[in-house]
């Protein structure tokens, strides 16, 4: 798990950073990954993806990967992280019986995908505290979150090794001037907040009109507003500290789930389990489940979609900050075709 999954940057890639450009002090640590800039030949707006926040939800980091080797900006400025927590793919949950990587087959030939754990690994970050008091609000969490990057923002320049580095993607979207940042995560088919937008209160007239576009899509997608009293969230803190316009999508993911039955890359990629139809049909989940199961195909389109929708929608609203990528594939095409077709080397 320590041998990175190859990634094939496509012609829409201008500039490849190091996240440690933005913080010189996590350079060289397990923390610095790549910044993928993908920058049109016009001016205009600027979307920053985060993908492999938690890389035990492998949708996001999919998706990420997609836009990486399809997206052609024509138009304003794409950045996508597609490890945001590095760390946490070298290594998988204890006791989870998760795989370690999975694979996706392409015209090339199979693509092989590190399956990772949701937080940092802990040979680079320990031991954990009893209590973990994140230290902008004082809110106190089980001590191992504090390996959970998605409750370490905006972060901390003398901070844990977590607080570093999500200190680093604020600085990065402080520095670049990012207007709008989606952060893409999964959630088990029993969670509430699934299929779903949570928008900070600045990014709710974005949210709102890109949700609406989705349903005409036939996407069904909910919309949640940030909570107030969670704190360390991307969606909370990058909001609440930078002039992004911060949003998190979730999509429903079986191979984290607790209902769950043998968790290998076969429901990681097809996502069918037979105890979560079982689970419908007593009413305990919060998405419909049948034995068509949700496959990955699925949740990297729903989050291709939201993307594409949010960035279009921003442009709509700030016609000075337009953003117009070519390439990006849509949804019908990548349930039709799956994802195989657009993650081959070109």
């Amino acid at each position: 798990m320590l041998v990175e999954e190859p990634i094939y940057p496509g012609k829409g890639v201008s500039e490849i950073k190091m996240l440690s450009d933005y913080f010189e002090d996590i350079k060289g640590t397990p923390g610095d990954t790549e910044v993928y800039v993908l920058k049109g030949e016009k001016p205009g707006g600027s979307i920053l993806v985060l993908g492999g926040t938690h890389p035990n939800e492998p949708s996001g980091f999919v998706s990420a990967i997609l836009l990486i080797e399809n997206a052609v900006p024509e138009q304003g400025t794409m950045f996508v992280v597609p490890r945001t927590n590095n760390s946490g793919f070298t290594h998988d949950d204890p006791q989870e019986g998760s795989p370690m990587r999975f694979t996706i087959d392409t015209p090339s030939g199979e693509r092989w995908f590190r399956f990772g754990s949701r937080a940092t690994n802990p040979i680079h970050q320990w031991p954990d505290p009893d209590i973990y008091v994140h230290k902008s609000s004082g809110q106190k969490l089980s001590g191992s979150e504090t390996r959970n990057i998605n409750r370490t923002y905006p972060g901390r320049a003398d901070g844990s090794f977590t607080e570093k580095v999500s200190y680093a993607i604020t600085e990065m979207i402080k520095q670049e001037n990012i207007d709008i940042t989606v952060d893409l995560h999964e959630a088990s088919p029993e969670y509430p907040t699934i299929n779903a937008i949570v928008a900070h209160e600045k990014a709710m007239p974005l949210a709102s009109q890109a949700l609406i576009n989705m349903q005409i899509e036939g996407i069904n997608i909910s919309l949640e507003p940030s909570p107030t009293n969670l704190r360390g969230l991307t969606h909370r803190e990058l909001g609440d500290h930078t002039d992004t316009l911060a949003l998190l999508m979730e999509t429903a993911n079986p191979s984290q789930g607790r209902l769950r039955g043998k968790t290998d890359s076969d429901l990681v990629v097809n996502g069918k389990d037979k105890f979560y139809v079982r689970a419908a049909e007593h009413g305990r989940l919060y998405v419909p489940f049948d034995e068509k199961g949700h496959p990955l195909s699925e949740r990297v389109a729903r989050h291709i979609t939201g993307v594409k929708e949010f960035y279009t929608v921003f442009g709509e609203q700030n016609p000075d900050k337009n953003i117009d990528i070519k390439g990006i594939p849509n949804y019908e095409d990548m349930i039709n075709h799956g994802l195989g077709e657009y993650l081959q080397p070109r």
